[in-house]
C-alpha cells in the first residue's frame, strides 16, 4: 500500500506549530528569525522549506 504524502509548502503559525511540535510563540519567533514569513494583508504564511533549512542549523552532532 502506498502512503500519500501531502506536504504543504506554506503554513499558518498555528498549523506550523502543530506540524513541528512546538508552541505557537516559539514557532512564530523562529519563522521570523529564519526570514520565512510572508505577509499578504492580514494573512501570514511561513515557508516550510526555509524554516526547515533554518531548523537544521540547531542540529546537535555528538
Amino acid at each position: 500500500m502506498h502512503q500519500k504524502i501531502n506536504k504543504k509548502r506554506f503554513v499558518r503559525y498555528k498549523e506550523g506549530a502543530e506540524l513541528y511540535s512546538m508552541c505557537q510563540r516559539k514557532f512564530e519567533q523562529m519563522a521570523k528569525d529564519a526570514n520565512a514569513v510572508y505577509k499578504l494583508d492580514k494573512l501570514v504564511l511561513v515557508n516550510c522549506d526555509i524554516f526547515e533549512e533554518y531548523l537544521e542549523t540547531f542540529r546537535v552532532r555528538e
